[in-house]
């Protein structure tokens, strides 16, 4: 089973052992380690992966978890 965690202000944090990460070209991103990030502000050098940035970009999220209605 595999967990997302939105981090505030940061990235999409992925635990779980049986996850690939895709592009939109069918193409996979090797997995180095577990759990992994996920970049939401744009700024990381590594992309898909997070590497910080948003820590020195400033990047501050708008969304937060809602109740299914």
């Amino acid at each position: 089973m595999a967990t997302i965690k939105v981090r505030q202000n940061g990235p999409y944090l992925i635990e779980g052992d049986d996850i690939t990460v895709v592009d939109w070209n069918g193409a996979s991103y090797p997995v180095e380690r577990r759990p992994f990030a996920l970049c939401r502000c744009g700024a990381s050098g590594k992309r898909p992966f997070c590497d910080g940035a948003h820590n020195k970009c400033g990047f501050t999220a708008t969304e937060g978890a809602t109740a299914a209605e």
